[in-house]
């Protein structure tokens, strides 16, 4: 069955009228087709010439270039002025509520001037499933008032395409680093027992330390970066499961029904956090390379090459609800139906958890002082 929660929510053409009776089509999750709110018909999205996502040299110079920036469709930008998050509508649409926060105040900000997507997964999460998988998910949260888990929750779901970068680069390092090496001798000690001092052996671990280098190649692919200037980066990372391997190339129909966040994280700055996290993998790689049981002062000098980017689109189900006059905020992933947000805590089933450790903790050093 269809998901018939596509259509564009405020009522405004995006330019896909249904041929059979003129009404507005949107894409649905179900069929992964174009399909009318009004009349049910189906219409597949046409294959293009090239159907596999390529990737562009890094250049800071395609921000400003215009041949890049053609979405298919005319866009205009919006931002709220409660939150601050920036939308990508058609230009003909003229109202609109903000995605992220709900408010009604958006403000038109002229041409959306932002490199268009390579590619993008389409939503296969309905807005339906995605509602149960977010009561799957608090159902199994610990340390949550029993009266949340109970209560019906009335949250909005809006389904956005966040936007992402992707990175690509070749990788040859160089690196220093000292070298621990475990070994042992026999020392002898003395000790107390019973009111008698007595002596014995014990192996006893020392470190023998010296310098060591090498060189390590490596290639980066789809170093994942998230766009958005609307969600803690964290929150973003933990819908980690999208299978970037299923990107399709960019078509403006795959928008048709959903929001487009417009990315405020530009392709430089999107660079410097992927290549910050590819000198975290790099070390974690080299430390596993080095043969010895400890590595200290590792300093490693990295040299890039064929380094190329995309502009990518990751559905996402957002939604806030409120709780006891709090609000929070979670995600659904649009592709999978992972769930990741916060839930509200309770103080007394976390302090009774609290004092349940301290317990088994003095249980287990009295009964480890009576054997000694």
């Amino acid at each position: 069955m269809g998901d018939k929660e596509h259509p564009d929510p405020h009522g405004h053409a995006a330019g896909f009228p249904c041929p059979g009776c003129g009404g507005q089509m949107a894409f649905d999750t179900a069929s992964q087709m174009l399909k009318c709110r009004y009349c049910g018909s189906e219409r597949p999205i046409a294959e293009g010439p090239r159907e596999q996502p390529a990737e562009h040299e890094l250049n800071w110079a395609d921000e400003d270039n215009a041949a890049l920036m053609d979405w298919g469709t005319e866009q205009q930008a919006v931002k709220c002025s409660n939150c601050g998050g920036e939308m990508l509508l058609p230009a003909r649409q003229t109202a609109a509520v903000c995605g992220f926060c709900g408010s009604p105040k958006v403000l038109p900000q002229g041409s959306p001037g932002s490199i268009r997507p390579e590619s993008v997964i389409p939503f296969h999460v309905s807005k339906e499933q995605a509602a149960q998988a977010f009561q799957a998910w608090r159902s199994k949260k610990w340390f949550v008032p029993s009266e949340f888990k109970k209560r019906s929750v009335d949250s909005r779901l809006n389904g956005i395409y966040v936007p992402f970068w992707t990175f690509d680069s070749n990788t040859d390092s160089s690196y220093r680093a000292e070298v621990g090496v475990y070994h042992y001798r026999q020392e002898v000690r003395t000790r107390v027992v019973n009111g008698k001092t007595e002596t014995y052996t014990e192996n006893v671990r020392y470190t023998v330390w010296h310098w060591t280098s090498g060189t390590y190649e490596h290639y980066f692919d789809d170093v994942l970066i998230p766009a958005s200037g609307q969600y803690d980066s964290k929150l973003l990372y933990k819908l980690h499961d999208y299978r970037l391997d299923q990107l399709a190339a960019y078509k403006p129909e795959y928008l048709s029904g959903f929001i487009a966040e417009r990315y405020s994280v530009s392709l430089k700055e999107g660079w410097e956090r992927a290549e910050s996290r590819i000198q975290e993998e790099l070390a974690g790689q080299i430390r596993g390379l080095i043969a010895g049981d400890e590595v200290r002062n590792l300093s490693i000098s990295t040299r890039y090459s064929d380094q190329t980017y995309k502009h990518i689109l990751l559905p996402v189900w957002n939604a806030s609800y409120k709780y006891k006059d709090k609000t929070y905020r979670y995600m659904v992933n649009g592709e999978t139906g992972s769930v990741t947000g916060h839930v509200p805590r309770s103080p007394w089933k976390i302090t009774l958890f609290t004092l349940l450790c301290i317990l088994i903790v003095g249980v287990v050093i009295a009964v480890l002082a009576r054997q000694l």
